[in-house]
């Protein structure tokens, strides 16, 4: 019996040590505040000061916040900052989840938590013709270059993505031969934006765009009392002027100068945009994610804006290298007449 004893105590031994040789240890990693960081290091790696953070913390607490408090859960701050990061540097997951000390699986939640946060605020932080009176935004513009009457300037941007899968893969391969989606975007003159549309695959034209947009049907209803201002990529309609397409000298090529120089407030936006959140130069993600992550940075670049953040360089974006299509209905043809012939005469 003594032997047995002693073989069996052998034994519980032997798989104790197996046991502990294969069990991991519960590691919980030291995570700093980010908000004791100076202000410097705030802006460079989350594009907002510490006040813009607990604005931010404020606004999407509720939405972002983990259920629990047990095995070290992130907090609200840790879990925007993972977020604003991610949208900030344009990294790999694992890279943020280096510089955070935290694992990539909880990396990818806490980002999708604060974009689909900031989703719910789209309606709050854009909307169109803006949030200031319409005489305001009318004057803001007036006051560029003299053309009367304009609630925005819109353009597309293409955000590049990684290969979707199915069978509509195509449909996201656009001009310049890469993934990506089409995104629509109207500004006012202080560069804060007032409309997008994200849902729209690569290949899509951007005069189909706003075709087919809500806004533009909102136009063609009579709700609006103002134009748009495009490139030759759209249709110059009665309620969107865009250039002559082989301007003649003196009211027409003064129209043309003019438009150019109200024009480039998008493009500015556009810049700015792609230059405080570098993940839209390349999202490795699905379009429908995507859309979801450029529609937060849209409404962080207004809170941004809004609040007067440091605004970073401009990072240009590239010129789609299509052939213009100088689609003129000849009502839009008729007002851009007038307007060159009273304004610009």
């Amino acid at each position: 019996m003594n032997v047995l004893f002693v073989k069996e105590v052998l034994i519980d031994e032997v798989a104790n040590i197996v046991s502990r040789a294969f069990s991991r240890e519960r590691i919980f990693r030291d995570r700093q505040d980010p908000l004791a960081h100076p202000d410097d290091y705030l802006y460079d790696q989350y594009r907002f000061s510490r006040e813009g953070i607990i604005y931010l913390q404020q606004l999407l607490g509720r939405h972002i916040a983990n259920q629990t408090e047990r095995s070290a859960a992130l907090t609200g701050v840790q879990t925007l900052c993972i977020g604003l990061r991610f949208f900030a540097t344009g990294t790999f997951l694992y890279a943020v989840s280096d510089a955070e000390n935290i694992c990539k699986s909880t990396v990818c939640r806490a980002i999708r938590r604060v974009y689909l946060a900031l989703k719910r605020y789209v309606s709050v932080f854009i909307r169109f013709p803006g949030h200031a009176e319409v005489d305001i935004i009318k004057e803001g513009f007036y006051a560029m270059a003299g053309i009367p009457n304009v609630l925005g300037v819109v353009d597309c941007t293409q955000i590049p993505i990684k290969a979707p899968p199915g069978p509509h893969e195509g449909d996201y391969i656009n001009t310049r031969a890469f993934y990506s989606i089409n995104v629509q975007m109207i500004c006012d003159s202080t560069c804060v934006i007032t409309n997008i549309e994200a849902k729209w695959p690569g290949a899509v034209l951007d005069d189909r765009i706003f075709n087919e947009s809500s806004l533009c049907a909102k136009f063609e209803q009579g709700h609006y009392d103002g134009i748009l201002l495009g490139d030759t990529d759209y249709t110059c309609r009665t309620f969107f002027m865009t250039p002559y397409p082989d301007p003649s000298p003196g009211p027409q090529a003064h129209f043309n100068a003019s438009l150019a120089k109200t024009r480039s407030k998008i493009v500015t936006t556009l810049g700015q945009l792609r230059g405080r959140f570098q993940c839209l130069n390349g999202l490795r993600v699905v379009p429908d994610r995507a859309c979801d992550i450029t529609v937060a940075c849209a409404v962080l670049h207004n809170i941004a804006t809004i609040r007067k953040e440091s605004t970073p360089p401009v990072c240009q974006p590239p010129d789609d290298d299509i052939e213009s299509l100088y689609l003129d209905e000849p009502d839009g043809q008729a007002v851009r007449d007038r307007i060159a012939a009273q304004y610009f005469g």
